[in-house]
């Protein structure tokens, strides 16, 4: 589900995945595989799992200093659709709601527009991919004990590998792409049966450039996390995201990211659904919120 996953198209969200091929035993100490090994395994592991064609209905709550924003969204065959219900947990009134449907229905009288947003989600998924084909090589891993897994992170209850991860000083990132990866450590948590990262946590522990420092850099300090968690039928999804970064981008302009995304209410959806079709579905949803929201003020 790299459309869910991975559709902010930055680097510092393209992080390293691990694999343990079978159950693990807390008693019976760390796997005879090499952390390296779990690793490739895990890359080959999620790329197969991102050529499946389930698609999903899901809503997405971003929190940032400035306030909050829920979103329904819905993958379709064209592209993914994003439509705005709240601003600061408040539902859109009606003229709000009627400017929210000329935004996204204008991607279908302007179809130039919605090939453009295609080509840029197939971007950022092929920096995702990149980025997972160098986590074998960018990272040290070493095994560092077990977890639980609870709601949100994993599946609850079920046993967890940890791994600490750190950079590999003889990797060289071949493009920009992967330049980021040379400042983060950090760890990951494994479901061990299903195959599956439940979290990884990661920090930059030294400023690091990107595009060879000529495009900017990402300040020491920067922390992001991302849990994820079994939404249905052994499929996969973020469940929350926290991010916060700071830094420069052509030595001028500032970067300041701090937000916590959190993704519920995941549906299935047909796997042909066309973008219009997908418009038509989220403004159902979205009447179906309206009428259950209680009158402002009230508890």
């Amino acid at each position: 589900m790299k459309p869910i996953l991975f559709r902010v198209a930055s680097p510092i969200l393209l992080t390293a995945l691990a694999f343990v091929p079978g159950a693990l035993n807390s008693a019976e100490g760390p796997p005879a595989i090499k952390p390296r090994e779990l690793v490739r395994l895990v890359v080959e592991n999620e790329i197969k799992g991102d050529n499946q064609s389930a698609k999903y209905m899901f809503q997405q709550r971003k929190q940032t200093p400035n306030g909050s924003q829920t979103k329904l969204m819905v993958q379709t065959r064209d592209a993914m659709v994003g439509m705005v219900v709240a601003n600061n947990d408040q539902p859109l009134n009606q003229d709000q709601r009627r400017a929210e449907y000329g935004r996204i229905e204008r991607f279908l009288s302007r179809p130039d527009e919605l090939e453009r947003k295609r080509k840029q989600e197939m971007e950022s998924e092929e920096r995702v991919s990149r980025i997972l084909k160098a986590m074998p090589d960018a990272f040290l891993y070493e095994y560092d004990g077990t977890e639980t897994g609870r709601p949100g992170v994993g599946r609850p209850g079920e046993q967890l590998l940890r791994l600490k991860f750190r950079p590999n000083p003889s990797y060289a990132p071949p493009t920009h792409v992967e330049q980021v990866l040379v400042g983060m450590q950090g760890v990951v948590l494994i479901d061990a049966q299903k195959h599956h990262i439940a979290r990884i946590d990661g920090s930059l522990f030294k400023e690091v450039g990107f595009g060879w420092g000529i495009l900017g850099h990402l300040d020491r300090g920067g922390h992001f996390q991302v849990d994820q968690a079994d939404i249905s039928d052994d499929s996969w999804a973020i469940a929350r995201m926290d991010l916060s970064f700071t830094g420069k981008i052509l030595l001028f302009k500032s970067i300041d990211i701090k937000s916590t995304e959190t993704y519920r209410d995941f549906r299935p959806v047909p796997a042909d659904l066309t973008f219009a079709q997908g418009i038509q579905l989220l403004k159902k949803q979205q009447a179906a919120i309206a009428q259950n929201q209680p009158p402002s003020g009230s508890k």
